[in-house]
């Protein structure tokens, strides 16, 4: 059997779930399995972030976490329009994460805000790199999502946006009244451009 602490820091990943722990050493025995990780937790090698979730320290990634509470998912919507200089407004407390059901968990300081996708849009990975133990939308995946989930949603700052990426990327929603939506952010951010 490995040892634990020397499996989870020769991984550059920052959280793990008992699953993966249970991989890491070896261990099939769920209750032997459950004694280790608690022994570990107790002698501070591991923290209990939630249950069936753990990190090596406190510096853990908080956008991994999020990805493994629910899986499927990916990191999007707010979080990666911020990151990308699509919105302005501050959301560094709340990750948005889209999967197959909506709810919020709070984890630490951070509001963890799941909004359910149908199935076949979140299965597909298309527009979305897996990068640092976890997924996560690139900006026009993310602006397609907001837009999908959302009618009518306010974007400060279009620039960022591959408007070809995007148009490549819509045909996984499958909507006709997003498309609809979408030319319109399209010949809005067009029409700004010339009037400038």
């Amino acid at each position: 059997m490995k040892n634990l602490t020397f499996g989870l820091y020769s991984l550059k990943n920052t959280v793990f779930t008992t699953q993966e722990i249970s991989l890491i050493i070896g261990e099939t025995n769920l209750n032997r399995l459950k004694s280790k990780i608690n022994y570990f937790v107790k002698k501070g090698r591991l923290i209990n972030l939630k249950r069936g979730l753990y990190a090596k320290n406190i510096d853990f990634e908080i956008l991994e976490a999020a990805n493994k509470i629910l899986t499927p998912s990916y990191i999007s919507l707010e979080t990666v329009l911020q990151r990308s200089g699509i919105t302005f407004q501050d959301y560094s407390h709340t990750i948005f994460v889209l999967s197959y059901q909506t709810r919020e968990i709070k984890l630490g300081e951070y509001t963890i805000s799941f909004k359910k996708i149908k199935d076949e849009i979140l299965t597909n990975s298309k527009g979305i790199v897996n990068q640092n133990g976890y997924a996560i939308a690139g900006a026009e995946r993310a602006f397609l999502d907001r837009i999908y989930l959302s009618k009518n949603y306010y974007f400060d700052n279009l620039e960022p946006i591959d408007w070809g990426k995007a148009e490549d990327l819509i045909k996984i929603y499958n909507n006709k009244a997003m498309k609809g939506r979408f030319r319109k952010y399209v010949k809005d951010f067009y029409a700004s451009i010339d009037n400038d």
